[in-house]
C-alpha cells in the first residue's frame, strides 16, 4: 500500500506578497485558476492512492485550510506540527500516524506546491521507486534530469551502480553557483533534488532510531499517548526540545542504502516569481500578466494585479505584484532576494504584512 504524505507547512516566502503566513503558497492558484497548488498535488496521486490513504503534514494555523480545500482527506490524516522543526521531525511525526493506521505502508513524501506536467510518467517513476523501497530497507529519492545549469536547486550526485531503475547516491549537494552548476550538467551524473522520497514506514522508523536517536525517542514518547487527552500537549513538549534538522541532513546524507530514480515528467518547484515565466503563457512582449494592467514598451516581465490598475511603461525583466496590503517591485534577476526582503520587513516591525 502507498500512503502519500503531502508536506504543507511552509509559507512560500519567495512568493511574497501573495504568499503570506495567512495564505501560503500551497493555497494559491499560481498555475491553475480553478485549483490551488495542494489540490493539484492531490489530484495527481489519486491514481495510486485513495483519499483515506493520503496524509497531510501541516501546522495548526493551516489545518482549517487543508480541511477546506481537501474535504475528501480524513481529519485524522492531518498531522499537525506544533512547532516548525524542519522536515525530519515533520516526516517522523507523520510516520507515527501512518504507522498507527497502516503499519505495512510504503510512504511517498511529496511537497505540496510543485508543478508536474506529465502525470503518466510521474506515476511510472513513483511506482519504480516503490518497487525498490519494498525490496528491502531502501531509501529512495526522486531526482530530476536537469535541463539547464540551475543555481536555485540542490543536486544529487549518483554513481553508475544501477539497481533496477535506480542508481546509488554518492552525495547530496546544496545549491551551487553557476560555475559549479555548469560542471554538474557536463558531468552527466547529477540530478536535481526534487524533495520527493519513497520508503517503507518501518524503514524510516529504523533510520530515525539509528541516525537521529533524539528524534526517535521523542517519537516514541508521542507514540505512547496517541489518541489520549494529552497527545497534543506531549507532542508540543517533545517538539520544543528538538533541533531543526532536514531529512536530507539527518538521514539521507548518513545512510548507506540510498538510491535515486531519475525522473523526467515536466517538474518545476516554482520556487520564485521568475519561475512563472517558464510555465505560464506569455503575451507577444513576453509578459506574464494577471488582473488589471496596461503596458507600453514593457517586455519579459511579470505583472500580477489584484484590485488596482498596474500601468507599466518602459519596463524590462521586472516583477510587479500587488496584494491586499503591499506591492512588490523587483528585477527578475533578484527574485531570490524576496526572502531576504521578508526578513527586513520583520526587522522593521511590520509583521502584519507577512
Amino acid at each position: 500500500m502507498i500512503t502519500p504524505l503531502i508536506m504543507a507547512g511552509g509559507i512560500g516566502s519567495r512568493f511574497w506578497p501573495l504568499s503570506s503566513k495567512n495564505n501560503p503558497k500551497q493555497f494559491l492558484n499560481l498555475i491553475d485558476d480553478q485549483r490551488n497548488m495542494i489540490q493539484l498535488t492531490v489530484d495527481r496521486i489519486k491514481e495510486i492512492a485513495d483519499s483515506e490513504e493520503i496524509f497531510v503534514a501541516t501546522s495548526e494555523n493551516y489545518k482549517k485550510d487543508v480541511e477546506k480545500y481537501l474535504p475528501e482527506i480524513p481529519s485524522g490524516n492531518i498531522s499537525i506540527e506544533p512547532i516548525r522543526r524542519n522536515t525530519a521531525a515533520c516526516i517522523g511525526l507523520a510516520a507515527l500516524h501512518i504507522e498507527e493506521k497502516y503499519p505495512e505502508a510504503t510512504m511517498l513524501i511529496l511537497p505540496s506546491d510543485h508543478l508536474i506536467t506529465n502525470n503518466k510518467e510521474f506515476i511510472n517513476t513513483i511506482q519504480s521507486a516503490v518497487e525498490i523501497a519494498e525490496a528491502g530497507d531502501n531509501l529512495l529519492t526522486i531526482g530530476i534530469e536537469p535541463t539547464r545549469p540551475e543555481t536555485g536547486y540542490g543536486y544529487i550526485h549518483y554513481n553508475q551502480n544501477q539497481f533496477k531503475k535506480a542508481y546509488e547516491v554518492n552525495k547530496f549537494t546544496e545549491k551551487p553557483d553557476l560555475k559549479k552548476a555548469v560542471e554538474f550538467i557536463k558531468s552527466g551524473n547529477y540530478l536535481w533534488n526534487s524533495g520527493m522520497f519513497v520508503w517503507k514506514v518501518k524503514t524510516i522508523r529504523k533510520m530515525f532510531k539509528k541516525y537521529m536517536p533524539e528524534l526517535d525517542q521523542a517519537l516514541e514518547n508521542i507514540k505512547e499517548v496517541i489518541g489520549t487527552a494529552v497527545e497534543k500537549e506531549v507532542t508540543y513538549q517533545e517538539f520544543e526540545k528538538l533541533e531543526s534538522i532536514s531529512i536530507d541532513y539527518g538521514i539521507m546524507e548518513k545512510a548507506d542504502n540510498i538510491y535515486v530514480v531519475p525522473g523526467s515528467f515536466g517538474w518545476d518547484d516554482i520556487g520564485s516569481w521568475s519561475s512563472l515565466a517558464d510555465i505560464k503563457e506569455k503575451d507577444e512582449a513576453g509578459n506574464v500578466t494577471k488582473g488589471s494592467y496596461l503596458t507600453i514598451k514593457t517586455n519579459n516581465s511579470i505583472i500580477q494585479a489584484k484590485d488596482k490598475l498596474i500601468a507599466a511603461v518602459g519596463m524590462e525583466d521586472v516583477i510587479i505584484v500587488e496584494s491586499e496590503d503591499a506591492i512588490l517591485v523587483c528585477n527578475k534577476d533578484n527574485d531570490q532576494d524576496v526572502k531576504e526582503l521578508r526578513n527586513l520587513i520583520a526587522e522593521k516591525g511590520m509583521d502584519h504584512l507577512l
